[in-house]
């Protein structure tokens, strides 16, 4: 613990606060990684959040940190900023199982550009969180590592598929966590957790697997890359450093990280295309509404672009993936979880054939158009991260019934990907004991524009707390 810090422990502390400690030399990149690694001894055990552990990797990585700064020079934004990665990207040295058995030995031979660009930036990866088996649920469990409880409360799912990722950040394992996000694996884990997550646009952070086949047209649309924080600022300087060009990406875009003037004007859809919402969700809307006003915003309660065909179109192009790319290894890995949520999803979006692909391909510019010219006029949509509270563990597989109810929920999460647009959940705080936010949409490239309303709203409330399970 640090003296004249108000008690508070190195863990407990914000990646924009650790970086400027250790670049200002008030902490060492050491003392810090190994206070998170501790962290990870104490805690990880009764979450499984990471999966996958390197001390000594991470205390290496953190003593160049130290000799950097030591010569006068800057290692970079996230100086010795504690992070996890999620065993779906490639780390080198390490296995990109996705949650698979079948990958248990699939080591890679490079870093991905995310991971080489935290590196760059000044980041030390203490370990690697799980993920459902192919990344394919909103509840983070599989045969090969088992099931991530969320240190908030473990009856409640931690989200998925960055669920480990969500876990670790809430535990204080780390300051930051990587996630990636197809249809809701990064904001939907920020959710169930109590914490923050940033969807950003597709092509702003580069991305990379040498350790397999290039991905098809849907994961090329719609799969992205982002951080998961306990406070917005972290994920500004987060998404900055992960942001940075890699020849190895030709779908990467240069985009400024946004210097331009826009209106505090914002849309409140409460309920998107008539989705369902429970009374709680409803009021944290009504309640982040409040708070944008008080903050100088002009919020109107208006109905929002089709979201329903969005997320048809979403599931048509993720499961053109998963039948085509995937189907077969379903079958070889045997997961009973997955099996069970792929043939679910399969029957929403049909046998996904060329006439059905190229029809969502064409009606998805139809509806990226009609919402790029609702978001010049509202250039915030606020609107729920889901339509209940974190749902019970394992509710989706427990039932078909239950998996419809879970989907259908997951309306907002399964939408987005498909429109190209940048999204931000922001923790406002707990309902019924489950915690609870909201969704910020912003137009293209504008993450800058979800950063500025995420603060205003986090401002109103009360700073996010790391959970401290002590579960027998």
């Amino acid at each position: 613990m640090r003296e004249g810090a108000s008690m508070t422990e190195i863990w407990e502390m914000t990646a924009s606060k650790i970086a400027a400690d250790v670049r200002d030399k008030r902490l060492s990149a050491v003392e810090v990684a190994q206070a998170h690694l501790d962290r990870l001894a104490r805690v990880n055990p009764a979450i499984n959040a990471v999966v996958q552990e390197f001390p000594e990797e991470a205390l290496e990585a953190a003593r160049r940190i130290d000799a950097t700064v030591a010569r006068g020079e800057n290692p970079g934004p996230l100086c010795g900023v504690p992070v996890t990665i999620k065993v779906n990207v490639d780390q080198k040295g390490h296995a990109t199982t996705n949650g698979l058995r079948l990958q248990e030995g699939l080591v890679a031979a490079e870093d991905s550009p995310v991971v080489s660009n935290i590196r760059k930036a000044g980041g030390v990866i203490v370990g690697r969180t799980n993920t459902p088996a192919f990344s394919l649920r909103w509840f983070t469990k599989n045969d090969l590592h088992g099931q991530t409880l969320n240190p908030r409360n473990r009856e409640i799912t931690p989200g998925g598929s960055s669920g480990g990722a969500a876990a670790a950040v809430a535990a204080g394992i780390c300051a930051l966590g990587h996630g990636t996000d197809i249809a809701g694996s990064i904001r939907y884990p920020a959710y169930a957790c109590g914490l923050h997550g940033l969807r950003p646009t597709p092509g702003r952070i580069p991305a990379y697997n040498s350790s397999a086949p290039d991905r098809f047209i849907g994961a090329q649309l719609m799969a992205v890359s982002g951080p998961i924080a306990r406070s917005v600022s972290d994920l500004d300087v987060a998404l900055a450093a992960m942001s940075a060009p890699d020849p190895r990406d030709p779908l990467y875009v240069p985009a400024p990280l946004g210097t331009a003037d826009f209106p505090k004007r914002a849309a409140l859809a409460l309920s998107p295309d008539g989705m369902d919402v429970c009374q709680d969700v409803r009021a944290a809307l009504l309640d982040a509404a409040d708070r944008l006003r008080d903050a100088g915003w002009t919020v109107e309660e208006t109905d929002c672009p089709p979201m329903r065909r969005a997320a048809a179109i979403n599931a048509c192009l993720w499961m053109a993936e998963t039948q085509f790319g995937a189907g077969e290894m379903l079958v070889r890995e045997g997961e009973a979880d997955s099996q069970f949520v792929f043939a679910r999803m399969s029957e929403d979006a049909g046998e996904v054939g060329f006439r059905s692909l190229m029809e969502a391909l064409q009606a998805r510019v139809g509806l990226v158009r009609q919402w790029e010219l609702f978001l010049r006029d509202f250039p915030v949509v606020l609107c729920p991260a889901s339509g209940e509270l974190p749902f019970d563990q394992q509710l989706d597989v427990s039932s078909e019934a239950n998996f419809a109810r879970v989907f259908d929920a997951q309306l907002t999460q399964r939408a987005i990907p498909a429109l190209g647009v940048p999204a931000l959940c922001i923790a406002t705080g707990e309902a019924s004991g489950r915690p609870v936010g909201v969704q910020l949409v912003a137009p293209r490239y504008r993450e800058d524009i979800l950063l500025a309303a995420g603060r205003a709203i986090e401002a109103a409330g009360h700073p996010i707390q790391v959970a401290s399970p002590d579960w027998s």
